[in-house]
């Protein structure tokens, strides 16, 4: 997978900030942290990720699905299915693409279970490889996570000619509490955070994969 340049990826991100309204901060480059808000509008047209009992892989449709607490993991999580239109090689297919990841990264949180996630995402994407890290060391030796549900409200797609596109993306995540296998409190909470994220994907073997990610300061 080509890795995006520097300059690449300053010009693309540039393009995206050219457009924002609101609670976002002009920046060259992505970042790591930050508190910065997409503007609030979208495409209500595309369909979000599903997650019900009858998706592959996810619990019988009788099991009851039971969110993580202090006492112990998430129960028969469903796991989120891809519409249709997340596999089209278009500005829709790409939100509804981005709308279903963002839904897999949720579910990889509530059950440190990364196998559907995995496939989308390149080697070549730094902050996924540590968001998979993270994510697989809160269930490591028991441990387990409570909260930390994403939600998106917002993605803006900057569709171009070109084989790499990018999108604006403001991602809500709930504050995530870590709990050691023996039930004591692990590492500090991460509080609920509200982002801007610039994502960047191409298309390749009739699939998207994610080639870069970073939050916009």
């Amino acid at each position: 997978m080509p890795r995006l340049s520097s300059a690449a990826l300053l010009i693309v991100l540039a393009l995206l900030l050219t457009g924002c309204q609101g609670g976002t901060t002009p920046s060259g480059s992505p970042s790591e942290s930050s508190s910065t808000t997409a503007s609030p509008t979208s495409s209500a047209s595309v369909p979000a990720a599903s997650a019900t009992p009858e998706s592959p892989g996810s619990p019988p449709a009788s099991a009851v699905y039971k969110p993580a607490d202090a006492k112990g993991k998430a129960q028969n999580v469903p796991v989120p299915v891809m519409p249709e239109l997340a596999k089209e090689n278009s500005k829709a297919g790409l939100e509804a693409f981005i709308r279903y990841w963002y839904a897999q990264l949720s579910y990889v949180d509530e059950t440190g279970d990364v196998s559907s996630w995995l496939p989308l995402i390149s080697e070549d994407c730094r902050l996924c490889l540590r968001l998979r890290e993270s994510a697989e060391d809160g269930y490591t030796d028991g441990r387990w996570l409570m909260g930390g549900k994403i939600s998106v409200p917002v993605v803006e797609v900057l569709w171009r000619d070109d084989s790499i596109q990018s999108a604006k993306v403001q991602v809500i995540q709930q504050q995530i509490d870590y709990y050691n296998a023996d039930g004591s409190i692990g590492r500090s909470s991460s509080e609920a955070s509200n982002d801007a994220f610039a994502f960047f994907a191409k298309y390749v073997n009739d699939s998207w994969i994610v080639v870069d990610l970073g939050v916009i300061a």
